[in-house]
């Protein structure tokens, strides 16, 4: 996706230590134009997969998944790191380590928003090592619902957190692809 490349490549800080900085558009303010253009694209990947619900993780995957979910007309759920009074006690819980928290993140989700039988298509910011959406498809797999998809906008491809995903059998589209990060310098595919 050749807008998505051209921020990352314009505004994405490379901090050391395999993290990539994209705050000014998608981790802390949003881009509301480009989240659109993710998520249409994203939408179009997977339509033919019949999703029925997205699930993505509290906070940074909530703009693209929500904008997917516009474009397949389908509601979207994210799973939550802390659980409100609010939460109905029978809840799906999983955990992921996490770079940039340093150390493991929950992620809750109400069995009343994600149930057996559903098509859950999993959107996320990032795929990286792989953990949290791996997490997040315990949570699809807890329902006994089904996994029908895993989108994400950025892929660092030198984690190689796919490798860990593959073994689910659906489709992995990254609207973005990462190759390295060496000295200062962001290296995309097909850039």
């Amino acid at each position: 996706m050749r807008a998505l490349n051209e921020k990352i490549c314009r505004e994405g800080i490379y901090l050391g230590d395999g993290i990539l900085k994209v705050d000014s558009f998608l981790n802390h303010q949003v881009d509301p134009a480009l989240m659109d253009c993710c998520g249409r694209e994203l939408a179009d990947s997977f339509r033919t997969n019949r999703p029925q619900l997205i699930l993505t993780a509290e906070i940074s995957g909530i703009a693209p998944a929500l904008l997917a979910g516009l474009h397949l007309e389908i509601p979207v759920v994210y799973a939550r790191k802390h659980r409100p009074i609010t939460m109905a006690h029978d809840v799906y819980f999983a955990t992921a380590p996490s770079h940039t928290k340093g150390g493991n993140v929950s992620l809750l989700v109400s069995s009343e928003f994600l149930v057996t039988g559903q098509r859950v298509l999993v959107i996320d910011d990032f795929l990286a090592s792989g953990a949290t959406i791996l997490a997040l498809t315990r949570l699809v797999k807890a329902a006994g619902a089904q996994l029908v998809g895993i989108g994400v906008v950025i892929e660092k491809t030198f984690e190689e957190g796919r490798r860990l995903l593959t073994p689910l059998g659906v489709p992995i589209v990254a609207l973005a692809k990462v190759t390295s990060m060496v000295d200062g310098r962001i290296l995309l595919e097909d850039s």
